[in-house]
């Protein structure tokens, strides 16, 4: 096991981030914890807990990120007679992660976490930050905490398992990242590594994260309880896109979004004469080469729903949304939309 970064946050604490490259060596890194701790997993990532661990499998998907999955992480806790020094540990994608740290900053006022994604998608976007929650009432993770992990698992090997779709779904907040980074390793990584990175080839999948986890710490260190407006630019995408998500009741992925809200973002800056246009054309040529559809639109009867989606944003600042649009390379810029523009941007009118 190999420690890849330690990540400093608020109060002196570090969240420290491994990686570990056979499956034996994943495994022995889990049972590592002893055996005062929880397993969480989903009935996708059961396989990966070690035998014999107290452990509890939910059903998998976003519409279990509810209170009710809250509660049967916390009475299962309870049942098993763990205390504030015991370890909850979440195996699987986003959606786990995000519960159980969650259950795990609510359980006797905070135990401890160890969070281990499986997903591209958990790996570059769930396991920093410390952003814990559910989704409530229509919108995307509108109840939750600020809760870091003590400890990241990342094993690139699990990526094997993931459909293509799924896959996918995380190169969209690799491909997010690229275009917040201060620099272009990552744009360019993902220029010249496109054939390899699609294939999942071994030799590049953890330099690929690594990059992606790079851009996401500067943000996060700089702007720990996204307190500063800082680390709001990591919802680049987002706004668009988490509204998009809950307009087609999350049959579409979080990633998908993402990258379409992107999309929207890039051709929105250079409208308004935010983006230059040559960045933009660059950024959607990147987004488009890894096989996101950039071509969907809001329907005139369903623009009602999609904006109202958008009002329930969590980046509100003053009543008003304020989406993150790109002035060039690493240059985000926050701002509020007047409802006009927004309709341009989504149906195209």
């Amino acid at each position: 096991m190999e420690r890849l970064f330690s990540v400093p946050l608020k109060g002196g604490a570090y969240t420290d981030v491994y990686s570990v490259k056979t499956e034996n060596e994943f495994g022995e890194c889990l049972s590592g914890y002893g055996s005062n701790v929880l397993f969480v997993a989903d009935s996708n990532t059961a396989r990966y807990l070690p035998d014999g661990v107290p452990s509890l499998v939910l059903p998998p998907g976003e519409r279990e990120k509810n209170w009710s999955s809250i509660d049967r992480i916390l009475s299962k806790a309870l049942s098993l007679g763990l205390a504030r020094d015991s370890v909850f540990i979440a195996v699987g994608g986003g959606v786990i992660l995000d519960m159980t740290a969650f259950a795990a900053s609510v359980y006797m006022r905070g135990a401890r976490v160890v969070l281990v994604p499986t997903t591209l998608l958990s790996m570059v976007d769930a396991t920093l930050g410390g952003k814990t929650g559910i989704d409530y009432g229509g919108g995307k993770n509108l109840v939750g905490t600020f809760y870091p992990a003590e400890d990241v698992i990342i094993a690139p090997h699990t990526l094997s398992t993931l459909s293509d779709k799924e896959y996918r779904c995380g190169l969209g907040e690799v491909v997010k990242h690229a275009f917040l980074s201060h620099d272009s390793r990552l744009y360019d990584f993902l220029e010249k590594n496109r054939d390899a990175v699609l294939s999942r080839s071994g030799s590049v999948m953890m330099d690929m994260i690594s990059l992606s986890l790079e851009v996401k710490i500067d943000y996060i260190t700089a702007d720990p309880e996204e307190k500063k407006g800082i680390r709001s630019a990591l919802n680049l995408g987002h706004t668009f896109g988490h509204a998009l998500e809950a307009l087609e009741g999350f049959s579409i992925s979080h990633g998908e979004g993402v990258a379409w809200g992107v999309v929207k973002a890039f051709e929105t800056g250079r409208k308004l004469g935010i983006t230059p246009p040559s960045y933009a054309e660059k950024a959607l040529s990147l987004v488009s080469s890894y096989g996101f559809d950039t071509h969907l639109s809001v329907s005139p009867e369903s623009f009602s729903s999609f904006y109202s989606a958008i009002g329930k944003d969590k980046k509100k600042k003053g009543g008003a949304v304020r989406f993150i649009l790109m002035k060039g390379q690493g240059e985000p810029v926050l701002m509020p939309l007047d409802e006009s523009i927004v309709i341009e941007a989504v149906m195209g009118e």
